[in-house]
């Protein structure tokens, strides 16, 4: 059919058509091989993709009870912190990065202990103990944005949703890869394995960890209310005394 002559004429084209007749009319073997090419859809016995150095993003949805539960106490509070710090008109605001040390934060930093716990035995590491190093409130009015940024010196981050609305409900992933930027031809379709940027959808009660490693940004807040998150930096507790010497 068409796909074998076209087959055909691509090994013809690679050989050049005085040594594919060679091939085929002086070479007994060598021309079995050619008119096998010709005859059979593929040259190849299997073919597989491996996927390589994965970068990962943990995501888990809380029960709408309990994420209620949390919302209540910690929307609170940020009032409260947020009134004797006043906010910036139209800009973005964050707090002090010490959230988790207050008690109407308990119940989250419990959710996001557990979650870390889940993502390390899913990465099979062998050191189970790990601090919370930072914890603070994202409030981003309509408009706002946040720049691409990482978290440096922390080994995971993560992010847990409060309250979105329409417009204000993705988070954007960029790829590590910086030598992927040289060359960009155009693609028929963006998939996972040619694509620069990868926009997560959330909503409230949503929890995201990641390698902090991985740059990250937040679209303009299209809605027409404040979006709140509060983020987190995790890091190993004795990584300085035991977990930092060298691998050599």
């Amino acid at each position: 059919g068409k796909r074998y002559r076209s087959v055909a004429r691509m090994v013809r084209f690679l050989i050049g058509p005085t040594y594919y007749h060679h091939l085929r009319d002086a070479n007994p073997k060598s021309a079995r091989v050619v008119e096998m090419v010709r005859k059979t859809e593929s040259v190849f016995a299997a073919t597989d993709v491996l996927r390589m150095f994965p970068t990962f993003v943990w995501k888990a949805e809380l029960k709408s009870e309990i994420y209620r539960s949390i919302n209540k106490c910690i929307l609170r509070k940020l009032e409260e912190i947020s009134r004797s710090a006043p906010r910036p008109a139209g800009r973005s605001w964050q707090s002090a990065p010490d959230l988790h040390k207050f008690d109407e934060f308990r119940e989250l930093k419990s959710c996001v202990n557990h979650a870390v716990k889940r993502v390390l035995e899913f990465l099979k590491i062998g050191e189970g103990n790990f601090d919370i190093t930072g914890c603070w409130a994202n409030m981003n009015p309509p408009d706002a944005a946040h720049g691409t940024h990482n978290h440096p010196n922390n080994f995971l981050s993560g992010v847990y949703y409060a309250q979105t609305n329409k417009g204000s409900d993705t988070i954007n992933f960029h790829d590590p890869r910086p030598q992927t930027e040289i060359i960009k031809p155009a693609v028929t379709a963006l998939i996972a394995e040619n694509t620069d940027q990868v926009v997560v959808q959330v909503r409230n009660g949503t929890i995201l960890i990641f390698p902090s490693w991985l740059k990250h940004s937040v679209d303009a807040n299209e809605s027409g209310k404040t979006r709140i998150s509060i983020s987190f930096n995790v890091m190993f507790s004795n990584y300085a005394e035991s977990m930092s010497e060298p691998l050599w």
